[in-house]
């Protein structure tokens, strides 16, 4: 005989109120019901003040009981969250509104700091929201240098509250080995665009990259990789995407061949190396550097076949361009979600530290077309 729906949901209430949090799915097998009647009676008992919902969970509306041996900081669900993005990034903010959702569902609210572009603006800004009360930290550091990563590093290993990084891998080894993260896998991602291309029959590519980012050092190494290493790749290059999308000075490089140490006139290495491809990063600089070699007499695609990389707005340009698109928003979604786990834990009961790496789209628009040749060639 079916549970009375009273009786279920004081066993909801029960259930959560023992253990101050649980998920839909357990309070479902545990009820024999389905996950649909578990959502609908949370949410009946949360409009009813009885409980709170969260992302797949509930949780209690009172506070925790006291236990004796229990740390001091801030309770699971109190505070805000601290979402540090760069300034001037709109790749990173899109993981705002992928995160935005989740934290709101769990009842936590968002503050978001935009950190500048000067070398190390991430740390006070953090320490100002721990130190203001923030229960846990959701971060994308720029790290334009490798200099300006390990140093950053070594502060974010001493936070204390969960964190979370978003677009950025710790190094192996790292002081970070104890930080989850949520980031895209950049080498597939130029694997995607370098493989269109060959597709289509382009045997030289160049690509012009920024050099002031993990993921653009990231994207610089990968495309070296893989072009070195195709076999139907005849030659390759790399450049700067922009002028100003270099390291501090600090001794490190990007990834790729001498060209990358300067910014150089992208038609004009075109024509140099014989090249009837590019792929281009960020796909901001992309819109810019399509125009320049339209300027210069270069047309895309009749005569460069062009992949841009970040798919921010690269499908507003004229042509539209084909593009590699990281998956920005379900970034977002999944470190908040990383993040909820340690909030309603400690750092050892949420389980070990995950590293998640999402695999980036292609999304044809046309920008890139056959090689003429392509129909003589393999």
């Amino acid at each position: 005989m079916r549970e009375p729906v009273d009786v279920r949901r004081q066993r909801i209430l029960a259930a959560v109120q023992s253990h101050g949090v649980a998920r839909l799915a357990d309070l479902a097998s545990e009820l024999d019901v389905s996950v649909v009647t578990i959502r609908r009676d949370v949410e009946e008992l949360a409009r009813a003040g009885k409980l709170r919902r969260g992302h797949g969970v509930a949780r209690s509306a009172a506070p925790p009981k006291e236990e004796p041996a229990a740390p001091s900081g801030p309770p699971a669900g109190g505070g805000a969250i601290a979402l540090v993005v760069p300034e001037r990034h709109g790749y990173l903010y899109e993981t705002l509104h992928g995160a935005r959702p989740v934290l709101e569902e769990a009842g936590m609210r968002i503050a978001l700091h935009i950190a500048p572009s000067a070398a190390h603006s991430e740390q006070p800004i953090v320490e100002r929201a721990v130190a203001g009360g923030a229960a846990g930290l959701l971060i994308a550091p720029r790290w334009r240098s490798v200099a300006a990563e390990e140093a950053g590093c070594r502060w974010l290993s001493r936070v204390a509250v969960p964190t979370v990084l978003m677009e950025r891998r710790p190094r192996p080894g790292s002081v970070l080995h104890a930080v989850d993260s949520v980031c895209s896998d950049h080498w597939y991602g130029v694997h995607l665009a370098v493989d269109h291309l060959v597709s289509l029959g382009h045997r030289r590519i160049v690509l012009a990259a920024r050099d002031d980012s993990p993921s653009a050092r990231a994207i610089r190494a990968a495309f070296a990789d893989i072009a070195a290493g195709h076999p139907l790749v005849e030659d390759w290059s790399v450049a700067l995407s922009s002028p100003n999308a270099v390291p501090e000075r600090d001794g490190g490089h990007g990834a790729g061949q001498a060209e990358a140490e300067a910014a150089v006139d992208l038609a004009a290495l075109l024509r140099q190396r014989g090249a009837t491809a590019a792929v281009l990063h960020s796909d901001v600089d992309a819109l810019m550097l399509v125009q320049q070699l339209t300027d210069s007499g270069v047309r895309v695609p009749r005569d460069c076949s062009v992949v841009a990389y970040d798919d921010v707005v690269a499908a507003l340009a004229g042509p539209p361009l084909t593009a590699v698109a990281p998956p920005k928003a379900e970034i977002g979604r999944l470190a908040a979600e990383l993040l909820l786990l340690r909030l309603a834990a400690n750092r050892q009961a949420a389980g070990p530290v995950r590293r998640v790496e999402l695999l980036p789209e292609l999304m044809v628009r046309g920008s890139a077309v056959p090689h003429p040749a392509a129909g003589m060639t393999d």
